[in-house]
């Protein structure tokens, strides 16, 4: 089954952009996933095709209209969650990536100027998401980055399946260093536990590394990864 992503945006013109390429792009051309964009310009009510208006209230900005916005999403189809991709939203994490790319598909949602109306979000139960704390200038580019994490763990993707499983975040931890030839680089030397050909002895130095890569940059994945190991270090 080829899995559909539908995204719903005013500038589907940004779109397949990066996912045309590289393996998204050829995993598009072999039919293991699909995009589809919906303008939801297409669905404005008035001549000028608007999709906002001045927020109830006052203040800055402009809101995206509930009934545009619905219209957009009654028309689109899809299939899977419909996800609005907000800063307000849950973290975008690598086991929701799984569960979102387990399923037929997802249809976002890409809001501009100062959001969409609260009511057809309630309205539609959008589940919100999002890639970190910082504001970009609407949704597009946050899209391309969750369509293109889950496409890549796909079944046919990635040719080395087992190359996925050692990435940052899969295990609970971040992933550990990697080096390749020259063997001494500017009189930096490669550790000499990947050069023994042990394997056990090699699994162990780079699972060692991931914890202190861990422990080091994000405390928040290490005390996760540490209560989910029984530890209390």
């Amino acid at each position: 089954m080829t899995w559909l992503a539908t995204v719903l945006t005013i500038f589907p013109e940004m779109f397949p952009g990066p996912l045309g390429i590289s393996l998204a792009g050829k995993a598009a051309a072999e039919g293991i996933w699909r995009l589809e964009t919906v303008d939801i310009r297409g669905f404005a009510r008035d001549k000028h095709r608007s999709v906002d208006d001045g927020p109830f209230g006052g203040g800055p900005g402009m809101v995206m209209r509930p009934d545009v916005v619905d219209a957009a999403v009654a028309g689109a189809g899809g299939a899977g969650p419909l996800v609005y991709l907000s800063p307000r939203g849950r973290l975008l994490d690598q086991r929701r990536v799984r569960e979102l790319a387990s399923g037929p598909g997802v249809r976002l949602i890409c809001g501009r100027f100062e959001g969409v109306d609260e009511r057809v979000l309630e309205a539609h139960a959008v589940e919100e998401i999002s890639l970190g704390d910082f504001v970009l200038s609407g949704g597009e580019p946050a899209a391309l980055a969750l369509l293109d994490a889950c496409v890549r763990v796909l079944p046919g993707v990635v040719g080395a399946v087992e190359s996925l499983a050692e990435e940052s975040f899969e295990g609970g931890l971040l992933e550990y260093p990697h080096y390749t030839r020259p063997q001494v680089w500017q009189g930096r030397e490669v550790p000499a536990a990947l050069l023994t050909g042990h394997h056990e002895k090699i699994r162990a130095w780079r699972l060692a590394r991931a914890e202190e890569t861990t422990r080091q940059r994000r405390p928040d994945v290490w005390d996760r990864y540490r209560k989910a190991s029984g530890g209390t270090e």
